[in-house]
């Protein structure tokens, strides 16, 4: 690090910050003793001064211009929140127990997203720890955690942070994340942090005080756009890069998952991802272990995970939105919105065979034709999900999949996600079929910004008719909206909770024991589907070992003629069985050749060569 309270040891610390543009700055010592001190500033606008008789918990601001007071930009910890002083930090004062950890392989994550203000009662990192074990019965063995950003108040997504490097004070803060990922690292688990380099929250943001952190040359749906190639970028760069090391560096997390690339601008010669991924991967050279970026992005562009020697970014892997939506649109029928460009089952087809579905097609949403094809990307480099915090949250009533389809079609999208050759993600409660919403969330202090958030959040439902149901959206800033978010874990004594808990860890079972499931490999997989039907149909290979699945996305029972490569098949799985709370099967244990076989509605079995 080079920028924030870098604390040396010995009560000795360094303070620097970035402003290029200013006359003056000082640094003003609030706890324990107060007293103001001029800083110096070199050739590129850092501002730097080093003190004796600093402890590891001094409080302090920036004095800029001899006029304004502000917290630091590259604060590590803001215990009175976005507004408050900023904290020193000995980040060597933690005792790690993970020394071996090595990490997990991307293609072998079985990822499961978590807010973690909603994940328990309580809504701190601690008591996260006491879920794990609930987490590894069922096989989980990577946790992807919402963004921890220090944001305004205690309940938010995290996508409207204001100190990218500050862990959230009403989670836990530094000491809180740093024994949560040593415990995961403990019990095998990976450890994902959601991270925000597209913008920052509007409330505590005083990164435009100090330097141009911000450009007008592109906007994006959440406020200014981050000055990655205008004038003084070269800060902005190393302050965002800086802040990826800070994460693998000091909380020792596994990987980063970069929100909304698509929002991230750049016409530099070297995009900013590409020199984002180029230092990650020097770190891992350097620390001997893989550190991952996965992205989101909105664009279907293959670049974004094609090698940097090969004229790509060089990020690990993306999410699959095109994955999602074809399967949501086939088991809910919705088609407003980004769904009226889904819905077919050779949709479907499409992304179990390639990814991406739209690779310079004509998208209807977008009135435009969009993407490109993802036919050579390696299926280790895209994560699908049945559901995610996006596709649950941005839903005008924030609805879960369980409130949208029947049980059947529960163990349906399971199976389509947990079976495919893509890393599959779970949503937190989806295990169970926790069918309380997962709303949109704040707890802003400003009158003004609290009505815009209103606002814009029934502007931005307008291309799904919100209004059609004839009643407001929740209220993002009420308590009431947030508090009904939490999971609700006593669902789990329930019988049809805990059926569906059970499906889903034989299911994860089988992905990781079954090698044609856990290698993940595009080459070895035949699908198609049988003519004006919606039943797909795929054989999954790897060496020796081989799968054959069929599903019947119809809401009748639907018969058609299978033909069933050389040798002998017993069925390993049928979601339609009554010991999953099914309609029964009428499908026999073993199958062979060519056969006539009937499918309940909405099932899917799998068989396994013998």
């Amino acid at each position: 690090m080079n920028i924030g309270a870098q604390y040396l040891g010995k009560r000795k610390c360094k303070f620097v910050v970035w402003a290029p543009l200013l006359k003056s700055v000082s640094l003003k010592l609030i706890v324990p003793q107060k007293r103001i001190i001029p800083m110096q500033k070199d050739e590129k606008g850092y501002w730097c001064i080093v003190l004796n008789n600093v402890s590891a918990d001094t409080c302090y601001k920036y004095v800029i211009n001899n006029l304004s007071e502000r917290p630091d930009p590259a604060s590590f910890f803001q215990p009175k929140g976005v507004h408050g002083y900023s904290q020193v930090i000995d980040h060597s004062g933690f005792h790690w127990t993970d020394k071996k950890w090595k990490g997990i392989p991307l293609e072998k994550m079985i990822v499961y997203e978590l807010h973690a203000g909603t994940f328990t009662t309580e809504g701190t990192f601690e008591a996260i720890i006491s879920l794990l074990g609930r987490l590894l019965k069922l096989g989980i063995n990577a946790i992807e955690i919402m963004p921890v950003a220090q944001f305004p108040g205690e309940r938010n997504w995290g996508y409207d942070g204001a100190y990218p490097f500050a862990v959230q004070n009403s989670y836990g803060g530094p000491v809180g994340l740093k024994k949560l990922v040593n415990v995961c690292h403990s019990k095998g688990i990976a450890v994902i942090l959601d991270v925000v380099y597209n913008h920052l929250g509007p409330e505590g943001n005083y990164l435009e005080n100090f330097a141009p952190y911000f450009t007008d040359k592109y906007k994006t749906p959440w406020g200014k756009a981050v000055n990655f190639d205008d004038f003084y970028s070269y800060g902005v760069r190393d302050f965002f890069i800086q802040n990826a090391l800070y994460w693998f560096e000091y909380y020792h997390v596994d990987a980063l998952r970069l929100d909304a690339i698509h929002s991230i601008f750049d016409i530099s010669g070297k995009h900013i991802l590409s020199e984002l991924s180029e230092k990650v991967d020097e770190l891992s050279k350097l620390k001997k272990r893989k550190f991952y970026l996965i992205a989101e992005s909105d664009l279907n562009d293959v670049k974004i995970v094609r090698r940097r020697n090969q004229g790509g970014y060089g990020i690990d892997a993306q999410w699959c939105d095109d994955f999602h939506h074809a399967l949501h649109a086939l088991l809910t029928y919705e088609s407003i919105g980004y769904y009226k460009d889904f819905g077919k089952i050779e949709h479907l087809v499409k992304a179990m065979k390639e990814g991406l579905v739209y690779s310079w097609q004509y998208s209807e949403f977008r009135r435009r034709y969009y993407g490109s094809s993802s036919k050579d990307v390696p299926a280790h480099q895209f994560v699908v999900f049945s559901q995610n915090h996006d596709q649950v949250g941005n839903r005008i009533f924030g609805e879960r999949l369980p409130s949208l389809v029947d049980f059947e079609g529960l163990k349906l999208a399971a199976g389509m996600v947990i079976f495919s050759p893509y890393i599959p993600l779970l949503f937190m409660g989806e295990e169970y079929a926790e069918d309380a919403p997962f709303l949109y969330f704040v707890s802003h202090s400003d009158p003004q910004l609290i009505e815009a958030v209103r606002e814009g959040r029934k502007k931005e439902f307008r291309s799904f008719k919100w209004n059609k149901w004839h009643k407001e959206p929740l209220d993002p800033q009420n308590v009431d909206t947030f508090l009904a978010s939490k999971l609700k874990w006593e669902k789990l004594s329930e019988v049809k909770h805990r059926t569906i808990f059970n499906f889903y860890q034989l299911l994860i079972e089988l992905r990781k024991g079954i090698p044609a499931l856990s290698n993940l490999d595009k080459n070895n997989l035949e699908i198609s589907t049988v003519k004006k039907k919606k039943v797909i149909i795929f054989y999954r290979w790897y060496a020796k070992s081989k799968v054959f699945l069929i599903a019947n996305f119809n809401r009748d029972n639907t018969n058609f003629s299978v033909s069933i490569p050389d040798g002998s098949w017993k069925k390993i799985i049928d979601s339609s069985e009554e010991k999953w709370l099914g309609p029964g099967s009428l499908l026999t244990d073993t199958i062979k050749g060519r056969n006539q076989v009937t499918l309940k509605p909405l099932s899917f079995a799998m068989y396994k060569m013998r």
